[in-house]
């Protein structure tokens, strides 16, 4: 399933390259206002941090929520105490797009993560393009080398790399390549089955100074306050706030994780 949703959003990304060459995307990454310092705004605190998502639906849960106004869901999770959104773009599976991205960026002023399944240097460019200040970079839809080069790209973007682990070898890789925002994804993306402990057993296997996030398997506050016991600054959530009342919802999370 990885495999193939990274393998599609390449494809996508190549379609769009198409009518819009590197050198132009190259060209507008460069000319935007520099990005915004997610690692500052993550860094650990006396109470858990939350990146909101913008998530119309997945491969596992099918359709989610329509949201036909992303920029209004993301101002409704800035109002709630969001530090991050983060939003979807893989158009095929997750149905989203850049242009989701875009109407988040101009409408909040925290960071916003651009998540996607990317593995081309033209996707990291897009992504600044965009208006992204963090990019999604799954270990284990990446070669090493591969892994490196766009981390490095990222970096000299100005951008924050999320680098997504799920096992202790990923916790490892993201650790040599220098990453500082690490998460452990409780959904195993070839299985798509879900496993919250997952997020406990590897958390001091990530290094010392980096962010340790957990992703998936958030539905309840009792699940926040479980990562939050577990060693996480930060719980992504997706599901849960576009399904429900996103402020109240929040408001419910933080408190958990506080």
């Amino acid at each position: 399933m990885l495999a193939d949703l990274t393998a599609g959003a390449v494809e996508d990304a190549e379609a769009r390259a198409s009518e819009r060459p590197l050198a132009a995307v190259e060209k507008d990454a460069l000319s935007r206002p520099p990005a915004r310092d997610a690692l500052q705004v993550l860094a650990p605190a006396d109470r858990v941090k939350i990146i909101a998502e913008v998530k119309r639906a997945s491969p596992s849960r099918g359709d989610l929520a329509a949201i036909p106004d992303p920029a209004l869901q993301a101002r409704l999770y800035e109002q709630g105490g969001a530090s991050t959104i983060s939003v979807l773009t893989e158009q095929r599976r997750f149905k989203g797009s850049l242009a989701d991205l875009e109407a988040v960026r101009d409408a909040v002023s925290l960071p916003v993560l651009r998540k996607d399944f990317i593995a081309t240097e033209y996707q990291v460019l897009e992504a600044r393009a965009a208006g992204a200040d963090l990019v999604l970079l799954i270990v284990a839809a990446l070669p090493q080398e591969t892994l490196e080069r766009l981390h490095a790209l990222t970096v000299d973007l100005g951008m924050t790399p999320l680098v997504e682990t799920h096992s202790a070898e990923e916790v490892d890789r993201a650790a040599d390549v220098g990453a500082r925002l690490i998460g452990v994804n409780a959904r195993d993306l070839s299985t798509f089955e879900l496993d919250r402990d997952l997020f406990g057993r590897l958390a001091e296997r990530i290094p010392a100074g980096a962010v340790k996030i957990a992703e998936s398997a958030v539905l309840t506050p009792a699940d926040v306050t479980h990562y939050r016991a577990d060693g996480a600054d930060v719980v992504l959530i997706g599901e849960a706030l576009v399904t429900g009342d996103p402020v109240a919802t929040l408001t419910a999370f933080l408190e958990a994780g506080a």
